[in-house]
């Protein structure tokens, strides 16, 4: 966002007519940040502004008061009639500026071209300092070419260049990701329990100090304080820690502390809730706040008490045992369905594995009725997907890009990734087929490249077992490893499912057995 610069003790600002605006601005921005004020207050006040100095000339030329437009320009949905009328008042048209800020708006909104035309028309009219707006124009083709692994610039009539070709994108370089996080910045910000601070979190027990045996540590936030219980996870940059809300236990909570800021999880948590309504929802995790300091992020989220699909495996390793088919065919429909649903609405989770599977059980009793359309006491029975920080989502991109990049987690690369090629939802659909392949074999998927009808396919290098129901986990693998460009994902994960539903359904003593490991595995892992 373009800040409005103040000086509270400079004496010539005295006959300045703009200054006590300035002030106003400076102070609802303050509001506005800390949350105390709504984003329209400031959007009136800045309107109002513009308005009352648009015509005078003194002000034209006055970079103060082309931030002032910025700021107003930032938050509408209107945003090129107003650039027109900045045009049309000739507000610092002869500053680069005008030029530069603009361009890096558009840039920031996917409008790479219209960026472009920009830096191409202020350089026309020789804003000052030309030199400066010539860098910028130069770092914008640079950061074009690092977004686009085959980047090409074709000629048009009067020779005006303008991109062509297939677009290849990193979705998790931290260049993209920055980027992304700018152009929605407008957006995440007015979200329901968005919390933005410019200072460092400054509670009396530093974050620093909790540990995987912290116990007990009480930490503020926000005007409530939560009572840390135990380390529920950590990687790299962050940590997940069980609290208690205000020391009440049945309010348990789940915090993500991560180091530096990264609000990009909690923006994709709230896709979710915009995209998927009704019983749909459930199977996925829900974030009620995000606290954004200057030196760390608190992501606050539902906790779930029951471990996780990678719990369940590993206590079947343990014994030597593997996990009865039943339970696997169960647990391979839940993951079916949540791909289904997440990509149906333009959403990839990047980071599919049963570590980020939490599994959830239902307060009623489960009962045969139910079982294949998911309603009753199946409703809240299940996986539950978590831990959406390389979450995708596919309509911040133009239409039909592709990805390149690794998602570097060992053992869940798709075989894209490992040959270079482009990819799209196999990240997810790989992770699903490395799931199902640890609960049947207790093992991490190894692939291996079989000829097929005169060509190729990819299958697990574990065999089958001979009493299981091979058609089904054979077709499971060989379409979902096999993907070619243009196959329709949705509708594959759609028949795979009623493949496996079918044949519970068709077997009811299948779903009579399933019943009694849940409450088996429910009793194992609670107690563990």
């Amino acid at each position: 966002m373009v800040m409005i610069p103040t000086d509270l003790n400079n004496s010539s600002y005295a006959n300045d007519p703009l200054y006590p605006w300035l002030l106003s601005i400076e102070k609802e921005l303050d509001d506005w940040y800390s949350g105390n004020r709504s984003g329209g207050d400031l959007d009136n006040l800045l309107s109002d502004c513009i308005s009352t100095f648009k015509n005078n000339a003194q002000y034209r030329n006055d970079l103060r008061f082309l931030k002032i437009w910025f700021l107003y320009l930032e938050g509408s949905k209107d945003y090129e009639n107003i650039f027109r009328e900045m045009e049309e008042n000739e507000i610092c048209i002869e500053h680069s500026l005008l030029y530069e800020w603009y361009a890096y708006f558009l840039e920031a909104k996917g409008k790479w071209k219209e960026a472009h035309i920009i830096y191409h028309i202020g350089i026309s009219r020789k804003a000052e300092p030309i030199e400066k707006l010539k860098w910028a124009q130069s770092l914008f083709v640079k950061r074009m070419s690092e977004r686009l692994n085959t980047f090409s610039l074709g000629k048009v009539d009067g020779g005006e260049q303008v991109e062509v070709g297939m677009k290849l994108i990193n979705p998790w370089s931290a260049f993209i990701l920055e980027e992304l996080l700018k152009k929605i910045h407008p957006r995440i910000t007015k979200y329901d329990g968005y919390h933005l601070s410019k200072k460092a979190y400054s509670g009396k027990v530093a974050l620093s100090s909790l540990k995987k045996s912290s116990r007990n540590k009480i930490i503020e936030i926000g005007g409530k304080k939560y009572q840390i219980k135990g380390c529920a996870g950590q990687g790299g940059f962050a940590q997940v820690f069980k609290a208690y809300v205000d020391s009440n236990h049945d309010d348990a909570v789940a915090l993500k502390i991560q180091r530096p800021a990264f609000p990009w999880e909690f923006y994709m948590y709230r896709q979710l809730d915009e995209r998927i309504s009704g019983k749909q929802r459930s199977s996925f995790g829900f974030a009620h706040k995000i606290h954004i300091y200057s030196d760390c992020s608190i992501l606050i989220c539902d906790y779930l008490a029951h471990g996780t699909l990678q719990d369940a495996i590993n206590s079947y390793v343990v014994t030597g045992k593997f996990m009865e088919e039943v339970l696997c065919i169960y647990y391979t429909t839940e993951m079916l369905y949540m791909l289904e649903t997440l990509h149906s609405v333009g959403i990839i989770h990047g980071d599919f594995k049963p570590d980020n599977l939490l599994i959830r059980y239902s307060m009623d009793d489960l009962s045969e009725e139910g079982f294949k359309d998911r309603t009753d006491s199946w409703l809240d029975q299940g996986l539950y997907l978590v831990d959406w920080g390389r979450g995708i989502d596919l309509q911040l991109f133009p239409k039909n890009t592709e990805f390149t990049g690794d998602c570097r987690t060992s053992g869940f690369c798709c075989i894209e990734m490992q040959e270079k090629k482009p990819w799209t939802f196999q990240t997810d659909t790989y992770g699903l087929c490395v799931a199902v392949h640890m609960m049947l074999h207790n093992t991490y998927m190894e692939v291996e490249r079989k000829t097929s009808d005169g060509g190729y396919i990819y299958l697990p290098k574990s065999s089958f077992k001979r009493y299981w129901n091979v058609e089904l986990w054979r077709a499971l693998f060989t379409k979902l490893l096999n993907v070619k460009p243009g196959n329709n994902d949705i509708e594959l994960l759609r028949s795979l499912r009623k493949s496996f539903l079918d044949y519970m359904h068709d077997n009811p003593l299948l779903i009579k057995k399933l019943k009694g490991l849940l409450v088996k595995q429910r009793g194992t892992l609670c107690s563990a």
